[in-house]
């Protein structure tokens, strides 16, 4: 099922006097981030005037220091937990503690005010479920080092549970990752592709660029470094490379501003990217991060891209011209600004050993094979290209991560190929791909039924293929669930954690019982579609997820498998 969310509590919204600040950690734009900082400010002082005593003093259940989901916690630097409200850690040492994603949780914080010799406090972001919730959020945490009368250091922090992105959490980011470049050099690059390290969350990473636009450290796009970015353009079509390569120069750092869509998204977002130089060997470098900040402008101008029923006709079409002219009719393809050619949709084609026998946006691709090709996230798009091609349907969709004719940037890209047979009785797949295609039920309902055809064929030994992060069953934002007749939850390619708990208790953000509903709907009428309103990733306000379900049966079981996608809304 969709990663679990509650509805926004009235203080997680933006404060409406000036931006506050702390002492400790800047300026902050919510409230609730403010209150949380100022909660550790004050204990970390307690404990460093008043000593260990304080401990129990933060224990209070109802007190000013443990209030529901707003707790103080206290580890000291060998991970003891010597305050929590949950007694499962209380009192024990949690050093390997991690979260869902394998994310080293204690170490994470401990390391967040410690790293720096001249900084004893910082951010650290995780998922974590909240307090009797069954699945993870978002989580940020902010710790400071204090030391006790007796000289005993503690890592006193607390933490907040929401999708916001503070700019605060990004410069803290950003100044981390300079100082670490001050010390390590070349060598400090590495720590920021870690994935569970505390250069990357959420949707925000570490980047480094050169004074020319070429790229030294890229952990969401690995393939662009060593490229020159200088004359890449955003989707308003600033060259915002540049601009942030002169915010750098200029003013040592600041905000930079441009349209990108979010991970998953079609539509582009404002991005926010801070900047700040450091001295690098005999010159300098860039360093930065973005990030989709609450409430953000979207580009509200339509898609360029085509939907769905739209390829599956032009492919259809495309079938008839090469039938009714032959190799004539491959001329006709390649015109540009056409029916067939766009810089957004066009037509290739492969024959039944993967060897590219045409290709209208890049024909020096001509006679290579894709069979071995893959995308950015390791996507084997050849090979499921030609499980396709092999199918006995012989047409079917792929989704994978490659840059427009002519940039480097990868976009999401979505393929619908259909087997032919030539005049010559040659077979061969026609592909008209298609980027930042827009979601909608074709596909979905493509993707269900797929999966319950594996499923009735191969039952539970089907499940790792619906879960393999980098095959067909994941793109964008989209995967596979799978529950039991009972609400267990088999498969969740999106959010692994919920395996094998039961989901019977779980609701959308309206409180609508989410799991009972769509299992109801599917036994009822064997598939169907579902609405519920969910927090997509990274957003403040929840969406409408259209979820389609279908039951499938192997054996003697029956399954619940589903999909959704959310409908873009505008806040």
């Amino acid at each position: 099922m969709p990663q679990s969310r509650i509805n926004i509590e009235p203080n997680q919204r933006p404060i409406s006097r000036p931006t506050v600040k702390t002492k400790s950690a800047g300026a902050y734009q919510f409230e609730e981030t403010h209150e949380l900082v100022s909660l550790v400010e004050s204990a970390a002082l307690l404990l460093q005037t008043k000593g260990e005593r304080v401990l129990s003093e933060f224990s209070v259940p109802n007190s000013k220091w443990q209030n529901k989901e707003k707790y103080i916690f206290v580890i000291d630097l060998q991970g003891n937990m010597l305050v929590h409200p949950d007694p499962e850690l209380c009192g024990k040492n949690t050093i390997d503690l991690k979260d869902v994603n394998g994310k080293p949780v204690i170490q994470g914080l401990i390391d967040a005010a410690t790293s720096l010799p001249q900084k004893h406090f910082g951010w650290f972001h995780y998922q974590w479920p909240e307090p009797n919730d069954l699945s993870p959020r978002w989580k940020s945490s902010f710790v400071q080092l204090a030391k006790s009368p007796i000289g005993k250091s503690y890592i006193v922090g607390s933490g907040v549970y929401h999708n916001l992105m503070e700019r605060s959490f990004v410069i803290d980011m950003v100044k981390e990752a300079v100082q670490q470049i001050k010390i390590k050099g070349k060598s400090a690059f590495s720590l920021f592709h870690e994935p569970s390290g505390r250069f990357i969350a959420k949707d925000a990473y570490i980047f480094v660029i050169d004074p020319r636009g070429v790229c030294l450290v890229h952990p969401a796009f690995p393939n662009l470094q060593g490229h020159n970015l200088i004359n890449e353009k955003d989707s308003n079509k600033q060259y915002f490379i540049r601009e942030m390569l002169k915010t750098t120069e200029t003013k040592g750092s600041g905000w930079v501003n441009y349209l990108w869509p979010k991970p998953g998204d079609n539509v582009p977002t404002q991005k926010s990217s801070y900047v700040e130089k450091v001295k690098f060997n005999n010159s300098w470098v860039m360093v930065g991060c973005g990030v989709y900040l609450a409430d953000a402008p979207v580009d509200l101008r339509p898609s360029r891209g085509i939907n769905p029923n739209q390829v599956i006709s032009l492919v259809n079409e495309g079938i008839e011209l090469i039938i009714k002219k032959g190799d004539s009719a491959y001329e006709e393809l390649r015109k540009k600004d056409s029916k067939w050619y766009s810089p957004h949709t066009y037509f290739f084609e492969i024959d039944m050993h993967g060897t590219r026998k045409f290709h209208a946006a890049t024909p020096s691709l001509e006679g290579s094979n894709i069979v071995d090709e893959k995308d950015i996230l390791g996507r084997p798009y050849g090979k499921i290209l030609m499980e396709i091609a092999t199918s006995q349907s012989g047409e079917g969709w792929v989704h994978y991560q490659y840059p427009r004719p002519g940039e480097l940037f990868p976009v999401w890209k979505s393929v619908y190929s259909k087997r032919i047979t030539l005049s010559s009785g040659e077979k061969r797949l026609i592909c008209c791909g298609t980027y930042s295609m827009p979601m909608n039920e074709t596909i979905i309902e493509d993707l269900v039924n797929h999966a319950a055809l594996l499923i009735q064929e191969k039952g539970p030994a089907s499940f790792p293929e619906l879960r393999d992060k980098k095959g067909q069953f994941r793109f964008m934002d989209t995967y596979i669930f799978v529950n039991s007749n009972d609400a267990m939850e088999l498969v969740n390619g999106g959010t692994p954690y919920m395996e094998g708990k039961n989901v019977a208790n779980l609701k959308d953000a309206h409180g609508t019982p989410l799991a009972l509903n769509c299992i109801k709907e599917a036994k009822e009428k064997g598939s169907a579609w579902v609405d519920c309103y969910w927090y997509k990733p990274g957003d403040r306000f929840a969406s409408l997820k259209k979820t389609f379900v279908r039951m499938v049966e192997h054996g003697n079981q029956t399954y619940i498998v589903g999909s959704g996608f959310y409908v873009i809304q505008h806040h």
